[in-house]
């Protein structure tokens, strides 16, 4: 699942950047993160939230894959488990936009995908954990920043994983020469019959094929029309 949140920070857009990057106030702010070792722009740690009538205490590593100070965009990865079976995965990319000098926009895209008990919460209580979770978190940076909170994050956008790929192998398919490789990403399909020359020979037979047919279809349709309509040869007397 993809959830887009965006809330306002009332601080300079470099200020809110490098708040937003520091994993000691990253985790002091985000609603059950537990902070345990720091090495570089990887971190440990646990994370524990309630889901319906459960409990869950995920524990594992995170990364920071990009931090760029010049577009204030910065991307952490993380893994964890939370018992036997039972895994997640999330990437998280969140871009700061100076609104004004002391105002600035963040826009978070949480990409989450779970396995094991989890993986059974139906989409509404994902939504509304996410909700929580971020609100929660821009209150507290805030808070933390300026003595007060910024209202919560609004929802902007949810997406469901398989709609996304859809979507991508569909435009990957108009790409030319970059088209087979846009689907091996997106689909995880390792043989060479996806290589950019195949994808151009797909791209080809997707577009040419059915127009073919047509044309065949029309001429040979023609034929018969004709045919019905050429007068009958006289009777032999």
């Amino acid at each position: 699942m993809e959830l887009e949140h965006r809330f306002d920070l009332p601080v300079g857009v470099d200020q809110a950047w490098a708040t937003l990057t520091d994993v000691g106030i990253v985790a002091e702010c985000f609603p059950g993160a537990h902070l345990e070792k720091v090495e570089g722009d990887t971190f440990t740690g646990s994370l524990k939230f309630k889901a319906g009538p459960l409990r869950l205490t995920y524990k594992g590593t995170a990364r920071f894959v990009e931090k760029n100070a010049a577009a204030h965009t910065a991307t952490l990865e993380a893994t964890g488990t939370e018992g036997p079976g039972s895994t997640g995965t999330v990437m998280v990319t969140a871009v700061a936009k100076p609104l004004s000098p002391n105002m600035t926009q963040v826009d978070v895209v949480t990409t989450l995908s779970l396995t094991g008990r989890p993986a059974q919460f139906g989409r509404p209580l994902m939504v509304e954990i996410g909700n929580r979770h971020i609100g929660q978190f821009a209150d507290a940076v805030s808070t933390k920043l300026v003595g007060r909170g910024t209202g919560g994050a609004e929802l902007v956008d949810v997406e469901n994983p398989d709609t996304i790929a859809a979507a991508r192998r569909e435009q990957a398919l108009h790409r030319g020469d970059d088209s087979g490789q846009y689907v091996r990403r997106v689909t995880g399909d390792r043989s060479a019959a996806h290589r950019s020359g195949d994808g151009r020979l797909s791209s080809l037979l997707t577009t040419a094929l059915p127009a073919a047919l047509v044309f065949v279809g029309v001429i040979l349709l023609r034929k018969l029309l004709r045919k019905d309509a050429a007068p009958a040869a006289p009777a032999d007397s």
